[in-house]
């Protein structure tokens, strides 16, 4: 991969982490609201969200992970 390939998907994971923690605060204090509990909703969502964030990011950087470990793997053999 190139500099701007990683570049863009590394902002890319930036932009995914926080929206889903604040579509979780959100959804958390709708439902609050909704529902007329004020903190436990919103302490749901931000887990959910946090979770969710983490879960994504696992996934988003595998590929790269993988991408340098085939790399690694490509020049470890020239030496030999």
């Amino acid at each position: 991969m190139d500099f701007w390939a990683i570049a863009l998907r590394l902002a890319g994971i930036g932009w995914y982490v926080a929206l889903c923690v604040v579509i979780g605060i959100v959804g958390g204090l709708w439902l609050d609201r909704l529902a007329g509990t004020l903190p436990l909703f919103t302490i749901l969502g931000v887990l959910l969200g946090t979770v969710a964030a983490f879960y994504g990011v696992y996934k988003l950087v595998q590929p790269l992970m993988q991408a340098m470990d085939t790399k690694g793997d490509q020049s470890d053999e020239g030496k030999t």
